[in-house]
């Protein structure tokens, strides 16, 4: 069930709404799924071109976004499951630079877990006609909120990747967290997350804490037992 998410009291935002809309652009044009025809009968979305539904999987996604050290560290998981070297030497990548320091927004810890209240960005994106929202349930219960980027959006998107080219560090980002999730649902991608001792054990109301200092130690260990075995794992390069 995606219910709405409290509005977090912070004393001082670690993101401006602008910053939340363009970060939020870019990971909605890059994780959205083809829209249905039916949909598409929809007054209100003749113009959409794509679609991520669930505000939870719109949230978790946008954690790992947000957090490139849990992201980094997820890959090591992934690493070890399947023993692909590029995921090693992604997170190698993150781990190595100072990206989980300069790149990390932390979100707040509440009963779904990680949260931060989107709503005045997305706002911006759908007064702006760039982004639609329809609620899916009844009146008294709303069991979903699909977000649906509409043509302008994807126009807008491009845009602001060839003006502003540092952005394309969120397209970028974007990919990866969604080649990551594989397909999985919000509640899947939030079971995922709660393995994390840091994001689970986080005092509710609180910024999640960070977990770079472990996965920086986990990715010299890995990056040790791959080289006993001949393998590359690539950090000199």
């Amino acid at each position: 069930m995606d219910q709405e998410l409290p509005t977090a009291e912070v004393d001082e935002p670690v993101t401006s709404r602008e910053q939340d809309a363009v970060r939020l652009l870019l990971l909605i044009d890059g994780a959205c799924e083809s829209v249905s025809d039916p949909e598409l009968a929809d007054p209100g979305l003749t113009e959409a071109v794509g679609v991520v539904r669930t505000q939870v999987r719109l949230q978790k996604l946008d954690f790992w976004l947000r957090n490139p050290d849990y992201l980094a560290d997820e890959l090591l998981t992934e690493y070890e499951k399947s023993g692909e070297v590029p995921l090693l030497r992604l997170a190698g990548a993150i781990l190595d630079s100072e990206e989980p320091e300069v790149r990390r927004y932390p979100m707040l810890r509440h009963h779904f877990g990680a949260y931060e209240p989107l709503d005045d960005a997305l706002a911006v994106l759908r007064s702006s006609g760039l982004v639609a929202r329809r609620r899916r349930g009844t009146v008294n219960r709303v069991r979903q909120h699909d977000y649906f980027l509409l043509e302008p959006g994807r126009v807008v998107a491009r845009e602001v990747i060839r003006e502003a080219p540092d952005f394309r560090y969120y397209v970028e980002r974007a990919r990866l967290v969604v080649a990551l999730a594989d397909g999985l649902g919000g509640s899947e991608l939030k079971k995922r997350q709660y393995l994390q001792r840091e994001y689970a054990e986080a005092v509710r109301g609180e910024r999640i804490g960070s977990v770079a200092v472990r996965a920086r130690v986990r990715l010299e260990k890995l990056r040790a037992q791959a080289r006993a075995k001949g393998i590359g794992v690539g950090e000199d390069g």
